[in-house]
């Protein structure tokens, strides 16, 4: 057995005592279906739909219908359970804890064969006292119920009137009441995703034993004082003190750069206890402030925080701490009804451009840390400053927002409930209250958070009558809603995180919302808040026909992956845009239809005597359909910031669906081959249908290398639109991409995100330009 083992002692010399003991149980554990008829090893944290996947069990879960093949899977239960040995006397500490920051999601935890505890929520961080229990050598099992069934259960028992939507749109090919189970609810499948609500420990689990008393959690928030012109540091320590008298002591932060250290003196009674420190920073130092990119450094300041308690027990703490404020403005507008929505940076206006998050794969455990670095690098190099992490996935791990801090990414960060009404019985507030608890504190101490949202579309979807409610039972809902979101969510933030604004949905009217007593008439208006936007029909190279809005929070189009992306999850006879493969990867009703529509209006659809040749020049114009109308509606956005046209105007934020995709699949994504569909601007003069005088552009290509990146030397026989470069598999970015070669040679760098050579990229080069088509 691996030994994973952290002992965690003071600092300060002879006569301390240990603090805790963390034995992790990452790694090898079994996993069995209900019958037993199945059992294998599995890695923690992890899924089954992996395990079965690394035993060679089951193809790849996004392999053609693999979807619908292994439905059966997510319609099981599965049992993980582990055997192992304490490395360490376990008698020797007074308190143990079995600790599991993500379980997925329904499940009922054995110790020993004692029933310990039960979970319920994916999105929550359980605690489980053992010390009763534990031996020298245990046994832990998670027996979990399928959340398919479990939310089916829910609805059934929810009697007193019904809770939509039952289920998704036919063409999503989904399961049932995701609404009544706190999980990724997009994991249900939704209009550009596949349904695989899985089970498995998805985060770290892990023992903790300890003596006199235990660090359990530790956050803080910088706060600026406009009046003192200062700032000053609201620090919160959570502890369980097991000892049976009370523990005193001293503690002492510092943050050394900014010439700041304080004492404290702290006693600690029996019983979990929560200490509340107050930082001041004097005025006289100069504190650098966080900044999104394009607009500063992202400058942080490393603080110590040590616990010197009886007994020689220290505890310490690190942390990076960063100074920013962010407000939300929402004011009178000259010349416009209704009011402002724009955020301020430490007292600047920013225009909030970027785009939409969702969960990057279906799987957890496939979502590297070199993964997320390549994304949210891609954000930047495309010049974004914010992401919306959108609320029908997950609240995502540490490492995303500790780069986003890092890169200057803002995040808008909607808490995870989306497209749906939601029970209010006691047992689900419990839940999700004790997961808003835990999220808040976990999260609050990241700068490029600059906004918690209580949900996507849900007030858009009560007063819109998504779900064809009756206007008498209308009221049932409306206070079910106002008791989730404002009378839980909303109270919880605002006792929990006073540094920054809190909504209640998106879109909504903001301010005009709460006027009309948490819903308003029309959640989408251009006066007031945020909008969401998506229109299939009308010319989108026609800017009138897109809001002028505040605030335009989602708007976008769909396209198709490029073929070397599409390669790998299909067969021959899939590679046609009428194939039952096409049809049933396409999730949005209507949607090929449409992309074909809109491309329609201003190009040349392909007409190749070679089926796949058609199916990839297609595949290649939806894109290049997509690029034009993202690009087109984000210009006309950023145009309207600083004008009032016909009382409608003063755009601050521009956030187009979606960034990146979780399948191989149509969407409204940007990234997919991990590349960025970034143009360089131009203007055409008419539809490129109608042009006259554009002949077959033979491009060619000369490969070289210096260094890590390769250098491509383009050379074309005529003017070539929306050239596309192409190395299939080999994941990496190209310095420019689906651009306009009017020049006979341009040079293109590629930066490779893993070894290659320059074989490997001549063997895979493709380079298509609209000009193949006609």
């Amino acid at each position: 057995m691996r030994l994973h083992l952290i002992v965690l002692l003071a600092l300060c010399g002879t006569g301390t005592t240990a603090a805790a003991l963390s034995y992790s149980l990452r790694g090898n554990w079994s996993i069995c279906n209900g019958n037993g008829s199945l059992e294998l090893p599995g890695a923690v944290p992890g899924c089954v739909h992996s395990a079965l996947f690394q035993q060679g069990l089951i193809q790849d879960s996004y392999y053609r219908f693999n979807d619908l093949n292994y439905r059966w899977i997510s319609l099981d239960n599965w049992t993980y359970s582990k055997e192992f040995k304490f490395p360490f006397a376990i008698s020797k500490w007074q308190k143990v804890n079995l600790i599991l920051e993500g379980v997925d999601t329904i499940s009922k935890i054995l110790f020993n064969e004692v029933t310990i505890g039960e979970t319920d929520n994916m999105f929550n961080r359980y605690s489980f006292d053992i010390t009763n229990v534990v031996r020298d050598v245990n046994s832990i099992e998670l027996r979990f119920q399928s959340a398919v069934l479990y939310a089916a259960q829910q609805s059934k028992a929810h009697t007193r009137y019904p809770v939509p939507p039952d289920c998704p749109p036919l063409v999503q090919k989904g399961e049932c009441h995701v609404n009544f189970v706190r999980k990724e609810q997009c994991s249900f499948s939704w209009d550009w995703g596949p349904s695989f609500p899985t089970q498995g420990i998805w985060k770290d689990v892990r023992i903790e034993a300890y003596n006199i008393c235990h660090l359990n959690y530790f956050t803080f928030s910088p706060i600026y004082d406009k009046s003192a012109q200062e700032w000053n540091l609201e620090i919160e320590a959570t502890f369980d003190v097991v000892s049976s008298k009370p523990v005193g002591g001293q503690v002492i932060v510092a943050i050394p750069k900014l010439q700041t250290q304080q004492m404290y003196n702290i006693e600690l009674q029996p019983g979990k206890r929560i200490v509340e420190l107050f930082l001041n920073i004097s005025k006289n130092i100069t504190v650098e402030t966080w900044w999104p990119h394009g607009h500063g450094n992202q400058t942080g300041y490393n603080m110590t925080i040590l616990f010197e308690l009886d007994g020689g027990l220290n505890i310490e703490k690190s942390a990076k701490v960063y100074f920013r404020t962010v407000e939300l403005i929402e004011e009178p507008i000259k010349g416009s009804p209704g009011l402002s929505f724009y955020f301020k940076i430490n007292g600047f206006p920013i225009f909030l451009k970027g785009s939409n998050w969702i969960p990057a794969d279906s799987f957890q455990d496939r979502v590297t840390s070199e993964l997320l670095r390549l994304l949210l690098q891609s954000v930047v190099d495309a010049n974004m400053n914010t992401l919306r992490v959108w609320g029908g996935g997950i609240y995502e791990q540490d490492e995303f927002y500790e780069l986003c801090d890092e890169l200057g990414i803002m995040v808008w960060q909607d808490f995870m409930f989306a497209c749906a009404l939601y029970p209010t019985d006691q047992g689900f507030l419990d839940s999700v209250r004790a997961e808003v608890a835990y999220q808040i504190k976990r999260l609050k101490s990241h700068p490029s958070i600059i906004i918690w949202s209580g949900n996507n579309e849900n007030e858009e979807a009560l007063m819109m009558n998504w779900y064809h409610i009756s206007f008498t039972d209308r009221p049932i809902y409306i206070k079910d809603y106002v008791t989730l979101y404002v009378k839980n969510i909303r109270e919880l933030v605002l006792a929990g995180d006073k540094s920054r604004p809190f909504i209640t949905s998106s879109p909504t009217n903001g301010a005009e919302t709460v006027a009309e007593g948490w819903v308003s008439q029309n959640p989408n208006s251009n006066y007031f808040g945020d909008v969401h936007f998506y229109d299939y029909i009308s010319d989108c190279w026609n800017w009138k026909v897109f809001p002028k809005a505040r605030f335009a929070s989602e708007y976008g189009y769909q396209s198709w992956p490029s073929f070397s992306t599409l390669e790998k999850v299909s067969s021959t006879e899939d590679w046609s845009f009428s194939s039952k493969f096409s049809l049933h990867r396409q999730h949005h009703e209507g949607g090929n239809k449409q992309m074909l529509y809109q491309a329609g209006l201003h190009f040349k659809l392909p007409k190749s005597t070679d089926p796949l040749r058609t199916f990839k020049d297609t595949i290649y114009l939806t894109q290049v359909m997509q690029a034009q109308c993202v690009k087109t509606e984000t210009e006309f956005y950023r145009r309207s910031r600083s004008e009032i046209v016909d009382q409608q105007g003063h755009t601050m934020g521009a956030l187009y669906w979606q960034l990146n995709d979780i399948w191989q699949a149509p969407s409204w994504a940007s990234l997919a081959d991990h590349e960025l569909l970034c143009p360089t601007n131009y203007h055409f003069l008419s539809s490129l249908k109608e042009a006259v005088g554009l002949c077959k552009a033979q491009i060619t290509a000369i490969i070289s290398q210096q260094g890590d990146i390769f250098v491509f030397d383009l050379e074309t026989s005529a003017v070539a639109p929306f050239v596309w470069l192409d190395v299939g598999s080999i994941p990496g970015r190209f310095s420019d991409n689906g651009f306009l070669m009017t020049e006979k040679t341009r040079t293109i760098l590629f930066y490779p995100w893993e070894p290659t050579s320059k074989s490997e990229l001549e063997q895979s080069f493709h380079v298509t330009s609209l000009t193949d088509i006609y």
